[in-house]
């Protein structure tokens, strides 16, 4: 049976990426900081869906905890790898510490290059292999280190997919905008002014994400809405959209 690698595999959109390749019958590498979360999922999902579940707690923001992942990426079982591993900051530029955003971008990137690279070299060799990278709509937009890192995650997985084109290896940007998950709490974001239209459910997001990835698509946006968002955006001037991109965020933060 394939395995499957999940970063953030311990809530939100981590999880329902589990759910849904467990249901696909993928045995599955959970990785995440909390090892006893992580556990109860592995345990729930051995017993729900008969396959296995093993546990991988590992801080990505550590080059010891990216190393493990990395190493086990590496193994010829590998047939998926899930960068979904991520978080966001309450503040606008100055306001956030710079110890804070350099986390950020050792979670969005460097982890994300690194286990990409691991679990892509195997997988070229074999002719056969998915990677989802968990990007954001966010990347469309300016919205500080956050969606500058984003931004990255999409260029860097075209990229990637690009190089990699006829090895029978498929590479998709996985883009979702406001989704029902914990993202927001941990940030210490209010959310309450969102429309309740903007907002997706997790496992839906999941699976147009691997729908698109199964059609060979580069990019995943998941939800009409989101779809007409990132297409106007493109339309108007970059100026601008910088500027409602601000405006907005100040309003999805408390304090």
């Amino acid at each position: 049976m394939a395995t499957a690698i999940v970063t953030g595999a311990s809530a939100g959109i981590g999880a329902a990426f589990v759910r849904r390749l467990a249901r696909e019958r993928h045995d599955l590498v959970l990785v995440a900081r909390d090892e006893a979360r992580l556990a109860a999922l592995a345990k729930e999902t051995r017993a729900a869906y008969g396959v296995e579940a093993e546990v991988l707690a590992a801080d990505l923001a550590t080059d010891e905890g990216v190393a493990r992942v990395e190493e086990r990426a590496g193994r010829a079982d590998v047939a998926m790898l899930v960068n979904n591993a991520g978080f966001g900051h309450r503040g606008r530029f100055l306001q956030v510490p710079v110890a804070d955003e350099l986390t950020m971008v050792r979670v969005h990137v460097d982890a994300v290059l690194r286990l990409t690279t691991a679990a892509v070299r195997g997988m070229t060799e074999r002719g056969r292999g998915d990677v989802v990278n968990v990007a954001s709509v966010a990347a469309f937009f300016p919205r500080g280190t956050y969606g500058a890192s984003k931004a990255w995650v999409v260029s860097f997985s075209e990229a990637v997919r690009q190089d990699v084109a006829g090895s029978g290896v498929r590479v998709l940007a996985l883009c979702p905008g406001f989704t029902h998950t914990e993202f927001h709490d941990r940030a210490g974001m209010d959310m309450s002014g969102i429309p309740r239209a903007l907002w997706l459910d997790a496992d839906d997001v999941v699976a147009e994400g691997l729908a698109d990835l199964r059609k060979g698509r580069a990019v995943s946006v998941p939800g009409w809405q989101y779809k007409a968002l990132v297409g106007a955006g493109r339309l108007v001037p970059r100026r601008l959209a910088g500027r409602v991109s601000t405006r907005s965020g100040r309003t999805f933060r408390k304090g």
